[in-house]
């Protein structure tokens, strides 16, 4: 019995573990290419969610188009946070860049609260809810398919970031600057894309975190979790964050 126990309490942090990877994979994508701490990643990751259920409940868009709503609104936040407020910034110090995005996570919640107040909500259910078995071991089923939704997102921001174009552009940047303004790479927008990438990581990371537990503004509590991942992991790794 304890053994099963054991079992299903492991599987359910391997489920939980994918999560954390994958908000940890957006903070990291920023900090390789801009070394920004955007300590706002937990409200990136609401914000996601919120967009999501404005679509899928509000509006009554289907489950896909909802995703892909939220995902690219994301996406557009991300590029013009990068370029609102960080860019300006660049050649502070880090603690005032730093400071920057504690203030957005603020504003973030603020603009939540605001449009859909403070109390809990409920996304649209879109996961199957057949009990999962693995052997003798109970998994619930949002958690089951969250990390492998999580997984298979992974892999393929690791594929896209290993072979495409801007993602190459985004790697050089990451290992130097100014090897990489020298071949002709527009690190400025190789900023915006690496924001823009980390808001639309978040938002799939916040769909899936709000179908299993419910949406709120305290969402954000999430990404402080995520930033002890990281930490453990390097906060330039992805793979270092992956394992952590």
């Amino acid at each position: 019995m304890d053994g099963l126990f054991f079992l299903e309490v492991t599987l359910a942090g391997l489920g939980s573990g994918g999560l954390y990877a994958l908000a940890a994979l957006a903070f990291v994508i920023v900090y390789k290419a801009t070394r920004v701490v955007n300590i706002a990643i937990g409200e990136f990751l609401m914000m996601g969610a919120y967009v999501f259920y404005a679509f899928a409940a509000g509006m009554a868009w289907p489950v896909w188009a909802a995703i892909a709503g939220a995902v690219a609104v994301s996406a557009v936040l991300g590029a013009a946070v990068e370029r609102v407020t960080i860019r300006p910034m660049l050649g502070e110090s880090p603690i005032s860049v730093f400071m920057i995005t504690v203030g957005l996570a603020s504003i973030l919640v603020g603009v939540v609260e605001l449009i859909w107040t403070a109390d809990q909500r409920r996304l649209p259910e879109f996961m199957p809810r057949a009990p999962v078995m693995v052997g003798e071991a109970f998994v619930a089923p949002k958690v089951f398919y969250g990390f492998w939704v999580a997984l298979a997102l992974v892999l393929l921001v690791l594929a896209v970031f290993r072979y495409w174009r801007g993602g190459v552009a985004l790697r050089a940047t990451a290992s130097d600057q100014g090897a990489a303004y020298a071949m002709g790479i527009n690190v400025p927008r190789v900023f915006s894309l690496s924001w823009a990438a980390a808001g639309a990581i978040a938002a799939v990371s916040g769909v899936i975190v709000g179908a299993i537990g419910g949406i709120s503004s305290s969402m954000g509590v999430f990404g402080l979790s995520v930033l002890v991942v990281v930490i453990v992991g390097g906060l330039d790794s992805v793979a270092g964050a992956l394992v952590g």
